[in-house]
């Protein structure tokens, strides 16, 4: 009987302990398989370069790491394989970080102390739908993000706003650039987390992929 090709995985993480426990558990899983494990970004983007035709279904990229660390290696993906999938992984749940791997194509992110059922799912979702961000991390959910099907009104404004908080600048950046005062941008992102029923930026910065209001 012939049986289904396996998905093919790479990991990009400098903790050899944790990379090896990984791959035993994605072995677990059935449908997967480790192909390659890389212990930063720079020897993985060799690989790469080395590599063009190999065939890669999901990657998974730790944020923190020496040489070539997650977010750069994310920014070259972006520039030089959009094709590709990936998961970041971190002990790091800072709303920053995680909006900037987002916005440079991450098609989800986990904390390295996901449990195993919620790791397939992340998975599972990746390769079946092509993101996970229904729990980016410990006690952290995105209300309807993902879900929310209803058609809201953006004013130009507020979607010029969305579209400033998805890059990396701050709220006080924001308010120079699009020549308002803070305390008025500060009612902009409010008003929007009221409307759109998110709590926080990462909520808005998905909510701005879904509807393509940005990019990815």
């Amino acid at each position: 009987m012939k049986t289904n090709p396996k998905n093919k995985i790479i990991i990009v993480d400098d903790h050899l302990l944790f990379s090896q426990s990984l791959e035993l558990l994605i072995k677990s899983f059935g449908d997967y398989e480790v192909i390659e494990r890389f212990e930063n970004g720079k020897v993985f983007i060799d690989y790469l370069e080395e590599n063009s035709s190999a065939e890669i279904d999901l990657i998974l990229l730790d944020v923190n790491m020496p040489v070539l660390d997650g977010l750069s290696t994310m920014k070259w993906l972006k520039d030089n394989r959009p094709d590709l999938k990936v998961i970041a992984l971190s002990v790091n749940d800072d709303d920053e970080i995680i909006i900037k791997m987002i916005t440079n194509g991450a098609k989800g992110y986990l904390l390295k102390d996901t449990s195993p059922e919620i790791f397939r799912e992340a998975i599972e979702c990746v390769m079946e739908k092509g993101f996970y961000f229904t729990e980016l991390v410990s006690g952290m959910l995105i209300n309807k993000v993902n879900s929310d099907n209803k058609k809201i009104s953006l004013k130009e404004k507020e979607i010029v706003f969305i579209k400033h908080a998805c890059t990396e600048m701050t709220y006080k950046e924001i308010a120079s650039e699009m020549c308002l005062s803070p305390k008025t941008i500060d009612g902009y992102r409010e008003i929007l987390f009221d409307k759109l029923e998110i709590k926080t930026r990462i909520g808005l910065v998905l909510y701005a992929i879904k509807h393509k209001i940005v990019l990815v």
